[in-house]
C-alpha cells in the first residue's frame, strides 16, 4: 500500500507525474497546485542525471551563426526568428488541421517506401493525392522526440527527453501559433496522459484538451496501451463536430499505438500477413481509412487539412549501425479540396518542418521561432537525425554517421555500400557534420536560455 501510494498510479507503463496536478491549460493556476520544494529538488535532480548534462559539439557562436546563415537571417533578433508574411497572391485560409502521427510508420513498411508486403495500402493510395515527401526523416527513436519535433519544431538531442518537464518555459508550439489565431487545440492518445508527461506537458503548452484513456468506457481498454487506434479514431469524431459547432476552427493532433507492442489486434479485423508485427502494420492502416472515411462524411472535412507522419520508424534495417529505417518515415499533406495539384517532392526534409510546412498551407502569417523550414517554400542540404548515442546526416547520395566519441563513417547508402569513405571524402564529411552540429548546438542553447529569452 505504501508503494503504491508512492507510486500514485495503477497504470501498468507510468506512474503520477508533476503534470498530474495540471488541470488547464493556464500554466500559472496549474502550478499553484504544485509543492515548490518538491519541484525544485526535482528540477536539481532531472539536472545532474547524465543524460540531460549540456551537450558540446561545437562552440555556441559558431553554431548559431551557421544555422542563422542557414535560415536566412541577417539581422538581430530573437535566436531563428523569422517574421513570415502570408503569400499575397492566395487568401489566407482558418481550415482546420489535423495531424495523426503514425506509431511506429516507417517508410519500409510502405509501398512507396519500396515495401512489397502490401502492408498499407490506405497509406499507399494517399501518398498520391497529397504533397508527400518521400525523404523526410524523423529527428529521433521515441515517440517523445515524435510528439516534440511534429508540434514543436526542434530536433531530438540524444537520450534528453524534451517532454520531462513541465514546469519549465514555455514552448511555442503550432497549437500556441494557432490558438492565437482563434483556434481550439486538442490532442488525442489511447492511453495515460502520464505516459511521457504528454499531457501536462500539452497543457502547459497551449493545448487546450489532452483525451486520455480516462475519457474511453473501460471496456474499450484492450492493452496497457489503452483502447485500438481505430476506437479512438472513432471516439474523436463526435468531439471535433463538438469543436466544429464552435463556429471557429480547430487543430486536432491523433497519436496511434497499435503498431507498437504489445500488439492487439481486434476480432474484427482479419489480416492476411503471417508475422504479429505486420498484422499490426496491416490494422494500423485499415485503422487509418476507417478514420478517413468517417471524417469524409462531417461537415468539416472539405475545409480541413490532414498531416499524417511517423513518430519514428523502426529497425527494419541492419546495413548500418544506425538503421535507416529507425528515421526514414513519410509525410503527406492531404487535403483533397484544396491540393489541386498532387505532388511527390524527392528533397531532404525534417519531422520538424511539419509545423512551418502547415503554416504556409494555411498562409497565415507568424514568427517563426524554430528551426524548421516551409518545404513549400525553402530547401534544406541535408537531413539529420538522432540515434541515443549517435546522430546522422544524409543527402540524395551520402548518410554520414558520427558516434558519441566524435568517430565518423560516410556511406554510399543508395547501394547499400558498408565501406567506409570518410577518409576519402573528407570536405564531404565536414560539410555534413557541420550541418548537423551547429543545428544540434543551437537547440541545446536554446534549452538553456529558453527561460531568459
Amino acid at each position: 500500500m505504501i508503494f503504491l501510494g508512492i507510486r500514485g498510479s495503477l497504470s501498468p507503463i507510468s506512474p503520477i507525474r508533476i503534470s498530474t496536478a495540471y488541470f488547464c491549460d493556464n500554466s500559472f493556476l496549474n502550478k499553484l497546485g504544485l509543492n515548490p520544494n518538491f519541484t525544485l529538488l526535482r528540477s536539481y535532480i532531472e539536472s545532474k542525471k547524465k543524460d540531460n548534462q549540456y551537450v558540446t559539439l561545437m562552440d555556441d557562436k559558431k553554431a548559431l551563426a551557421m544555422v542563422r546563415k542557414n535560415l536566412g537571417i541577417s539581422y538581430a533578433n530573437n535566436l531563428f526568428e523569422r517574421n513570415i508574411a502570408s503569400d499575397p497572391h492566395r487568401e489566407i485560409s482558418k481550415m482546420n488541421v489535423v495531424i495523426i502521427i503514425m506509431e511506429s510508420m516507417s517508410a519500409a513498411k510502405t509501398e512507396i517506401g519500396g515495401n512489397k508486403n502490401n502492408l498499407t495500402p490506405f497509406l499507399d493510395s494517399l501518398s498520391t493525392k497529397g504533397f508527400y515527401f518521400k525523404n523526410a526523416y524523423s529527428s529521433g527513436i521515441h515517440t517523445y522526440n515524435g510528439i516534440y519535433s511534429t508540434l514543436f519544431s526542434y530536433p531530438a538531442l540524444f537520450k534528453q527527453h524534451p517532454l520531462r518537464d513541465s514546469n519549465t518555459a514555455k514552448h511555442k508550439s503550432i497549437f500556441s501559433t494557432l490558438k492565437n489565431n482563434d483556434y481550439s487545440t486538442i490532442y488525442f492518445t489511447t492511453h495515460d496522459g502520464f505516459y511521457d508527461n504528454i499531457e501536462g506537458f500539452l497543457k502547459g503548452n497551449d493545448c487546450q484538451k489532452v483525451v486520455t484513456v480516462a475519457d474511453y468506457p473501460e471496456k474499450e481498454v484492450k492493452t496497457a496501451f489503452g483502447v485500438p487506434d481505430d476506437f479512438m479514431f472513432r471516439y474523436s469524431i463526435p468531439v471535433l463536430n463538438n469543436l466544429f459547432k464552435k463556429n471557429k476552427p480547430f487543430i486536432a493532433t491523433l497519436m496511434t499505438t497499435s503498431d507498437h507492442g504489445p500488439y492487439f489486434i481486434p476480432e474484427y479485423f482479419k489480416p492476411n500477413a503471417k508475422e504479429i508485427s505486420m498484422k499490426a502494420t496491416q490494422y494500423a492502416d485499415y485503422s487509418l481509412k476507417k478514420m478517413m472515411n468517417l471524417a469524409s462524411k462531417q461537415k468539416w472535412f472539405d475545409n480541413t487539412l490532414f498531416v499524417f507522419i511517423a513518430d519514428h520508424g523502426g529497425a527494419l534495417d541492419q546495413n548500418y549501425d544506425l538503421p535507416l529505417s529507425y528515421n526514414h518515415v513519410p509525410m503527406l499533406f492531404y487535403a483533397p479540396k484544396i491540393i489541386k495539384n498532387p505532388q511527390t517532392f524527392s528533397k531532404m526534409s525534417l519531422q520538424i518542418d511539419a509545423y512551418p510546412t502547415i503554416m504556409g498551407l494555411l498562409n497565415i502569417p507568424y514568427k517563426n521561432t524554430t528551426l524548421g523550414i516551409d518545404l513549400l517554400r525553402e530547401n534544406r542540404p541535408y537531413s539529420f537525425f538522432n540515434g541515443d548515442d549517435k546522430y546522422g546526416v544524409i543527402d540524395q547520395n551520402w548518410f554520414l554517421m558520427v558516434r558519441e566519441d566524435k568517430s565518423s563513417y560516410l556511406y554510399k547508402y543508395q547501394s547499400k555500400d558498408p565501406k567506409d569513405y570518410s577518409k576519402k571524402y573528407p570536405d564531404i564529411v565536414n560539410k555534413m557534420n557541420d550541418y548537423a552540429k551547429s543545428n544540434l548546438q543551437s537547440y541545446q542553447y536554446f534549452l538553456k536560455n529558453n527561460s531568459k529569452i
